[in-house]
């Protein structure tokens, strides 16, 4: 059975014509819930009833509680037959550990009521305590593929009597690398389980996946949002040419010119938020970071002050910003190329609502230029493309800033006529600034003070880097022809003799290779390692570097900055085919 739903926003259904259980019905009132997203009211239905499912649906329609909901409706279920469940009941599968502590706590918040006891698991935390719980029992397990593969091999993850099992944001999955994982995740579980499967894309190999594990599934596909005629979003989309290690400083620059009264600046990992907003800050910018790393308290503050006003940029991840809804956001900025052209449309998607204007800019490394011409096929809209602003355009925005500003005050120093009207403290600031100027005044020439007087307020306001040019890359210019659709990544070597350590160069500037004891014997290829890296650290596929496959060994590029966190992550680990993960750097540098 296939639905289609063509208005992602209609639907008439309150959550009591749902088969959901009073207690959860509870909850989700609770939570403020009245009607289900359009997802949500297609497929709670055949999941409660255990049909297996194929969702297509955008990032932020509702799907975790779309599948959330069924599955905990049917473990009440079975609980209240008297049959309970002795092993894991539902195993939801996630690709980043950021989305799967996002899901398990909807999945706690909504099992609370009735006992469901539901635990995260994911690459970068001690595996022991994980081990441990799941020894002591768990209903609901979500995972990214490594750490359940690394858990199954260990024995802690038992699969043998699972019922539901999800497979969340399936095709960001399968670009890691994690589709030989997910395989044997599945071939793990019993034929009689039902298979939930959700994509924000269907590209072919989702495709074969679904035909491969679900069987007879009811399929669900939310349209995407249509505008209404005389609404459409008045976004400006602008795009900076700018080497790649470059592009803080240049986001600096931009963001000093746009002078955003309200941002999000969207990032691909945890490492690269938290560096971005440190020098945001550091030019004298409100900006605040929102990641995995916080817990909901400290998100829902962060977030507040973004809505009053107190701040001015969020600077994110995709996954720590989903359901975020801020009306009045004026910019949205990428720090890099999104991953795909769908996710381009959502994250501009967020401002020029309701006829009013809002800003989209992306910072592009020369490299990922034909990923800017996907999205205009993708949207049919053209993107200006720019360079980096000079250091003379920053100087004469300054100037003309500090112009505007200095004629305000003007004004509003004559428009006060009586100093009484003045608060006390500024009419005195104002008494002594005064005293010093017509001191000076009296042995240096008055317009060569108030040019020293604007220069110091300038340095102060800028940052040491914007003292040098950015290497220019001219938007006109034809960027190199290469074989293929995109920038090669991942490198094998030919088969033959294996290459020696540290064949084909040094590493680029800004990077290091780690050097990995498994190769071609073991079975190991680039992706494999792309999804290990991807799951037990805080690298992004896109981090990733050049990989060397050898007959006993890799080598892999990895940010400098990232390298020994990477070490740490993975040591000990058997995520790499199953293999103790014995990793390092290569020493032949």
């Amino acid at each position: 059975m296939s639905i289609d739903v063509a208005d992602p926003h209609a639907t008439a259904l309150t959550f009591a014509d749902l088969p959901l259980d009073p207690v959860l019905l509870s909850e989700v009132a609770s939570l403020g819930y009245q009607h289900p997203t359009p997802i949500q009211a297609e497929a709670i239905g055949p999941l409660v009833e255990g049909h297996d499912l194929l969702g297509q649906a955008a990032t932020g329609t509702g799907k975790t509680a779309a599948f959330m909901l069924p599955m905990l409706q049917r473990l009440a279920e079975r609980r209240a037959s008297g049959d309970r469940p002795t092993g894991v009941f539902g195993l939801i599968l996630a690709p980043t550990r950021e989305l799967a502590m996002q899901v398990c706590t909807a999945a706690t918040r909504y099992g609370e009521s009735m006992g469901a006891r539901t635990l995260a698991v994911y690459g970068g935390a001690p595996i022991g305590p994980q081990l441990s719980a799941l020894r002591r029992g768990v209903d609901v397990v979500v995972a990214t593929p490594g750490r359940a593969i690394d858990l199954i091999n260990r024995g802690g993850l038992n699969l043998a009597k699972l019922e539901v099992a999800v497979l969340d944001e399936a095709d960001e999955m399968l670009d890691m690398g994690f589709v030989e994982d997910i395989e044997t995740i599945l071939d793990a579980t019993p034929d009689t389980r039902q298979v939930v499967l959700f994509s924000a894309t269907m590209p072919r190999r989702i495709e074969t996946l679904a035909q491969r594990y679900l069987h007879k599934p009811v399929t669900v596909r939310i349209a995407r949002e249509e505008i209404a005629e005389g609404a459409s979003p008045l976004v400006r989309q602008a795009a900076y040419l700018v080497p790649r290690t470059h592009t803080t400083a240049a986001l600096g620059r931009v963001l000093e010119l746009e002078r955003p009264r309200s941002a999000i600046v969207f990032c691909r990992t945890r490492a690269d938020v938290d560096a971005v907003t440190e020098t945001l800050t550091a030019r004298g910018l409100r900006a605040e970071a929102l990641h995995g790393g916080l817990d909901q308290d400290q998100r829902a503050r962060v977030v507040e002050r973004l809505r009053s006003g107190r701040t001015e940029l969020l600077v994110a991840t995709d996954v720590a910003a989903r359901g975020l809804d801020i009306d009045l956001l004026t910019h949205v900025v990428n720090h890099d190329v999104p991953q795909t052209p769908e996710a381009y449309v959502h994250r501009i998607g967020r401002v020029g609502r309701a006829g009013r204007e809002g800003t989209a800019i992306t910072l592009v490394p020369p490299s990922k230029r034909y990923a800017l011409r996907n999205i205009e096929r993708l949207t049919g809209q053209p993107i200006s493309l720019a360079s980096v602003p000079s250091v003379t355009d920053l100087r004469s925005a300054r100037l003309a800033r500090t112009r505007a500003e200095l004629v305000a005050q003007l004004a509003g120093a004559d428009s006060v006529g009586d100093a009484e009207s003045e608060p006390r403290g500024l009419d005195a600031a104002r008494a002594e600034i005064r005293a010093m100027i017509t001191e000076l005044a009296g042995e240096y020439d008055p317009a060569e003070l108030a040019t020293a007087a604007l220069l110091m307020v300038q340095q102060l306001n800028g940052a040491p880097a914007d003292e040098e040019d950015i290497p220019r890359i001219d938007p006109d210019s034809r960027p190199r022809s290469t074989v293929g659709s995109g920038p090669r990544r991942l490198t094998k070597p030919e088969r033959g003799p294996a290459r020696t350590r540290g064949a084909g160069g040094r590493p680029k500037a800004g990077t290091t290779r780690l050097f990995v004891a498994a190769g071609r014997a073991a079975g190991v290829r680039p992706q494999d390692i792309v999804g290990a890296l991807a799951n037990e650290s805080r690298l992004s596929g896109n981090d990733i570097g050049t990989i060397q496959i050898h007959e006993r060994h890799a080598l892999v590029e990895v940010p400098e900055s990232a390298a020994d966190e990477v070490l740490r992550e993975l040591r000990g680990s058997t995520v790499l085919k199953g293999r103790r993960a014995n990793v390092r750097r290569d020493r032949a540098y």
